[in-house]
């Protein structure tokens, strides 16, 4: 038993030490670029990747922004079912993240996919899109990267064909993206281990 736990451990742990920590300040950076120009941040994906979006969303949306004046504005595409049911039946499933950006996308946005294996269609469709206007985009994949590590201005890619390993180091990478975040924006010196704590007194 522990020697199943311990094989999945290192290869989290070996994928962890080849990510890319300059994609991560890059995407950091433009997070807080599109804040100060008053932007939407827009998440969206499938599945796990949809739980991952929402996650993502939610916490630039509280803890990314506590104690900020000028506040993160993010949503989460996959969260609203009512409307993904409805493109998906009435139009088609690959056009249920593009069909609300073409309602919402604004100059200034930035649009950011979450897929494991980098590939879906939906979430390629979305980024091609807010590309095509001149949205900057971002893309967590795994896996090869498929298309989606290739058609966006920042991305973090997960280098496993493990989709376990792609979902929890997804997490991770955006955890670190937050808390590089809330380093830039602090008002003075902090520590890493009281970060977090200095921004929700």
């Amino acid at each position: 038993m522990s020697n199943f736990f311990e094989a999945y451990k290192k290869r989290l742990y070996s994928v962890l030490s080849k990510i890319e920590n300059e994609q991560l300040d890059k995407l950091a950076t433009a997070m807080i670029e599109t804040r100060d120009k008053r932007g939407t941040i827009y998440f969206f994906g499938n599945g796990g990747s949809a739980a991952g979006a929402s996650h993502m969303a939610g916490d630039m949306l509280k803890g990314g922004s506590m104690g900020l004046e000028n506040k993160f504005k993010t949503i989460c595409l996959s969260d609203n079912n009512a409307a993904m049911m409805a493109i998906a039946n009435d139009i088609s499933y690959s056009d249920i993240f593009i069909e609300p950006l073409k309602n919402y996308l604004e100059k200034d946005d930035l649009a950011i996919g979450v897929s494991g294996s980098g590939r879906s269609e939906n979430v390629i469709k979305a980024i091609n899109y807010a590309k095509e206007k001149g949205i900057k985009t971002a893309g967590f994949s795994g896996f090869s990267g498929g298309k989606l590590k290739e058609n966006v201005d920042y991305s973090i890619h997960i280098d496993i064909h493990d989709m376990e390993i792609v979902e929890d180091l997804h997490l991770v990478c955006f955890h670190m993206v937050k808390m590089r975040i809330i380093s830039l924006l602090a008002s003075g010196p902090v520590s890493m281990g009281t970060l977090y704590d200095e921004r929700t007194k």
